[in-house]
């Protein structure tokens, strides 16, 4: 990691930036990226590139990129396709470190030749390529802003990668909105070289990025993403917004940058693996980036709902079990904590209701006994417009609570009504407290800082290791690949599993009845006989298994049965023999499935089986 640190600090820490196709002329991304840079204060040396010479902003404009005398870091790439490979000969001889291609007109539009090319040059003289397809970066380590968006970028703890740059620039002035300060924003378009993983793996080590959000559309190195991710999530929360989920988003997944995006289950379930907090949405991400950046981090699992009305706690506890939140069951405790300030009609049960005539001092005093407890850990307060209920004390009530405790345990609201309530919303959220106008909203952001909770304080799962026979598997796969065949016989994928020391029912292949008989035998009873036949491969479909055979005349009678049973489904078929297998009486039926994805590889599903497959999906 230390490696790819350092290297990694001259993208976004570099001591001069050359932008290799600057322009003189305002509106053109040449000059917008210059004027960016310049006005965002950056604190290195700019170095403006065009053939014409010139000035921009103030800057001299050099001719080409040799003329430079200082070092270059950073070159920004904003010059046509067809000769985006000189631009980067340029940067080979004077030893950039980092190149930003912007340009398209690459992979994502099918001229993959072209790109390759580049990025094979790139790296045999020690230049990493970001991009193509790209906005730029922006770092508030040094204060560059080398993107054609927004100028006026708010700073903070967040760190954004992203694969769109449409989506990327849209960001930058949507988190200003939002009042999400930004440590670094880098697009990775078509992941010629530099990828998320790379991104990810240094921005975790880096404290002022508190929480890193990813918008992905593919994976490119999918079993490294994996190794990075189950580290980063460890420190800090990661938050994916991951498109391209359905067979249209794939596709167009592919033709805007390129990326062939995996099956989306096996992205899902990994992520769930890796303590990935993964979003459904932009605006989603965004809530919960912003309030990870501030919140403190629970001491446990119990949260305690406060409420002005029933069925908006009901609709609060339904969602906390969808995303993972624990309510406090303590009754004791709960009754003690609350009886002061709840009416004789209230409930002390989680949710605690104080009712709908409760007033803003009610609130006030439920709020700050549950604040005030150390064994309630989180704390959700809803407010459901009444007659009795005043948005804007509601309001003062929430800030100062919040800035009471906003660094010693976590406190969210959520507000339902007309405009009073609106306003309210808008106002505390200005404020940068964590108030939604929806329970989900609300607690879907709790949930992601429990998910973030139980990744930095659970123990990482232990690597299981096993004394695996490969000589006896290879040899497995070369006897059917001899064969002629892409599959395993059910024989040999036994002698696979044994090699990997997975226990299963003792099996023997009997080419006669008597071998059958005395396999039986030997296993001892009852067991089950199964047909050997590379021509038959869906056995029960043939009648060529037979269950429970408790003695010598059952075993006789069931190989004549599957025999006549086999030939009758399929004359040709050439019947090597009958698998003898030790009867299981009692267990649990699983299933277990194999798959090559496209981002991370091979891949293995395990689980219940029978007709759960279906049941539990």
């Amino acid at each position: 990691m230390k490696g790819n640190e350092s290297s990694m600090k001259y993208l976004f820490e570099p001591r001069g930036v050359a932008i290799i196709g600057a322009s003189q002329t305002p509106g053109k991304i040449g000059y917008k990226v210059v004027e960016n840079i310049v006005v965002g204060g950056y604190k290195g040396r700019i170095y403006p590139i065009n053939p014409r010479g010139g000035e921009i902003l103030g800057l001299p404009v050099y001719k080409k990129m040799e003329d430079i005398e200082g070092p270059v870091d950073v070159a920004m790439v904003v010059v046509p396709a067809e000769i985006a490979y000189n631009a980067i000969e340029e940067c080979a001889k004077k030893e950039v470190k980092f190149a930003i291609i912007i340009t398209s007109g690459f992979s994502e539009v099918g001229n993959v030749a072209e790109e390759r090319k580049i990025a094979r040059f790139a790296r045999e003289h020690g230049v990493r390529i970001v991009g193509p397809n790209v906005f730029g970066i922006y770092s508030a380590a040094s204060s560059l802003n080398a993107t054609f968006g927004p100028a006026d970028v708010k700073s903070g703890n967040v760190a954004i990668i992203t694969q769109s740059g449409a989506i990327g620039i849209a960001m930058i002035g949507k988190t200003k909105v939002e009042g999400i300060g930004l440590s670094a924003m880098i697009s990775v378009g078509n992941k010629s070289d530099v990828d998320e993983t790379d991104l990810l793996d240094y921005l975790t080590f880096q404290d002022d990025a508190k929480v890193v959000l990813m918008y992905l559309e593919g994976v490119k190195s999918g079993e490294r993403l994996v190794e990075v991710l189950k580290r980063a999530t460890r420190k800090k929360p990661v938050v994916v917004i991951k498109s391209g989920r359905s067979r249209r988003g794939a596709q167009a997944a592919a033709s805007h940058t390129g990326s062939l995006a995996g099956e989306d289950k096996v992205f899902d379930d990994i992520s769930k693996q890796c303590g990935v907090i993964r979003a459904e949405s932009i605006q989603e991400a965004l809530n919960w980036c912003k309030f990870l950046a501030d919140s403190p981090m629970p001491k446990g699992e119990d949260c305690v709902i406060i409420t002005n009305g029933g069925g908006i706690g009901v609709l609060t506890a339904d969602a906390c079990e969808k995303y993972g939140v624990n309510l406090s069951d303590e009754v004791a405790d709960l009754k003690k904590t609350f009886e002061s300030v709840m009416p004789s009609f209230g409930s002390a049960k989680n949710p605690i209701d104080i009712t709908g005539g409760a007033s803003p001092d009610d609130y006030d005093k439920a709020l700050g006994a549950a604040l005030a407890n150390d064994n309630i850990d989180s704390v959700a307060c809803l407010g459901c417009q009444t007659a009795t209920f005043d948005a804007a004390r509601f309001g003062q009530i929430a800030e100062e609570r919040y800035g009471q405790y906003r660094s010693v345990k976590p406190i969210v609201f959520s507000v339902f009504g007309g405009e009073e309530v609106e306003r309210s919303i808008v106002d505390l959220k200005a404020k940068g407290i964590p108030v939604f106008p929806d329970v989900y909203e609300m607690t879907a952001f709790l949930g992601a800082l429990y998910k973030d909770y139980r990744n930095k304080s659970g123990e990482p799962a232990p690597v299981a290791t096993a004394d695996i026979d490969m000589a006896a598997i290879e040899r497995a796969i070369a006897s059917a690949r001899a064969d002629g065949r892409h599959f395993l016989l059910s024989h040999e994928a036994q002698e696979v599993m044994r090699a990997a020391k997975v226990i299963i029912p003792q099996s023997r292949v009997a080419h006669n009845p008597d071998e059958s008989v005395r396999y039986a035998e030997e296993i001892g009873y009852p067991v089950v006989m199964k047909v050997v036949s590379k021509d038959i491969i869906h056995k029960s479909d043939a009648g060529g298994v037979a269950l429970d055979l408790v003695d010598k005349k059952e075993v006789l009678d069931a190989y004549e049965a599957i025999l006549r049973n086999c030939r009758a489904y399929k004359a040709d078929a050439v019947i090597e023999g009958m698998q003898i297998d030790e009867m299981i009486q009692k267990g649990v039926e699983t299933i277990v499935g194999a798959r090559r994805d496209n981002s991370f590889g091979p891949t293995v599903m395990f689980g219940l089986g029978g007709v759960y497959v279906e049941v539990l999906k």
